[in-house]
């Protein structure tokens, strides 16, 4: 399980009313080279966000939305140009040495491609053993039983740590992923469209596994998907993300079934079902227009030029915060929007 009270670099206790992430005005842009010289390309544009311990926060919105760049940098492989992120309380970008070191420990990653992301040269067991090579003082005396049991964990048997990822399914490699990631004992695990690659029968044995360790383990995620029911299912909290923007936020429940924001409803009638949420609405809803280019993201409301509900005022200001209720800041229902779907601004 994880450690959670010898990695913080004070090597205190950590106070477990707090959320075990959070991020506050984050900000990135990249320079982009064209045929008229260079732009900044904004991918995020402050980002709020707070992860709760053993919880799973859902990230949600269109591809070039910032998803995976919010991810690199809660993962610290990209340094924000401005904003905070506190890990129980403690900046990790202001972290050296052997506190940096043991911080990673914390924060693993499952990726996308079971396939691309495990060395085709390599046995399970060198896999998933590989991060105790770097972290030393975070290897078991045995290792080999470690390797065994972080297999029958993730549902693999003892003698699969000698096979090669050739030899195994895309659900199985996924699994193996999953192993090697949960290596370390981290309390945060961030999931990059961990099924997307993935058929729907082994979808739902990857997803149930995540659930059954998170129960087990307390372990949190972060987890980005373009799959609407993938992350109803799995997800305490969604964040939906639009142009580098968190634009709504809150309870999974209450985000699906009485949106805020004209996006997330839009959203949610595009996701295929079977039955319909009478709160949500069963009217499938057509976006006009192509998604703007982040490097030029329109004024005011930058949902504005799609939005059937669009006015001059969204063009001329920024959106204000509307609140559903008021109650616990991981429980808020938050949305950014001039006109929010049966709310009131805060």
């Amino acid at each position: 399980m994880p450690d959670t009270a010898s990695a913080t670099a004070a090597g205190t206790a950590p106070d477990t009313a707090a959320p075990l992430l959070e991020a506050t005005g984050l900000r990135k842009s990249f320079r982009v080279a064209g045929a008229r010289g260079s732009a900044r390309l904004t991918a995020l544009d402050g980002v709020d966000l707070r992860v709760g311990r053993g919880e799973t926060l859902g990230l949600v919105g269109e591809s070039g939305c910032g998803k995976s760049t919010l991810a690199r940098v809660l993962l610290m492989l990209e340094r924000p140009d401005d904003g905070t992120v506190r890990f129980e309380g403690t900046d990790p970008f202001a972290l050296r040495g052997r506190d940096l070191l043991a911080w990673r420990r914390r924060v693993q990653m499952v990726f996308q491609d079971p396939f691309a992301s495990l060395n085709a040269r390599m046995t399970a067991s060198d896999i998933i053993g590989e991060p105790w090579r770097t972290h030393r003082d975070a290897a078991p005396a045995d290792k080999d039983k470690r390797v065994r049991e972080l297999l029958d964990l993730v549902g693999l048997r003892a003698g699969d740590a000698h096979r090669y990822p050739g030899e195994f399914s895309g659900g199985q490699r996924q699994r193996l992923g999953i192993a090697r990631a949960l290596a370390l004992g981290p309390d945060l695990i961030v999931c990059d469209e961990p099924v997307s690659a993935l058929d729907l029968s082994v979808q739902a044995q990857v997803l149930n596994l995540l659930a059954d360790l998170q129960e087990r383990l307390g372990v949190s995620y972060v987890f980005i998907s373009h799959d609407l029911s993938v992350v109803r299912h799995v997800a305490d909290r969604v964040s939906v993300m639009y142009l580098g923007k968190v634009i709504e936020h809150g309870p999974t429940e209450s985000v699906f079934d009485r949106p805020l924001h004209p996006y997330t409803k839009a959203l949610m009638s595009a996701a295929p079902s079977l039955g319909a949420s009478p709160e949500a609405g069963s009217r499938r809803i057509l976006l006009e227009g192509e998604l703007p280019s982040p490097l030029d993201p329109p004024s005011g409301c930058r949902f504005r030029t799609r939005c059937w509900q669009a006015t001059d005022r969204c063009a001329a200001e920024a959106p204000p915060v509307a609140r559903r209720d008021d109650g616990d800041a991981l429980e808020r229902h938050e949305g950014l929007c001039h006109f929010p779907l049966d709310a009131a601004p805060a």
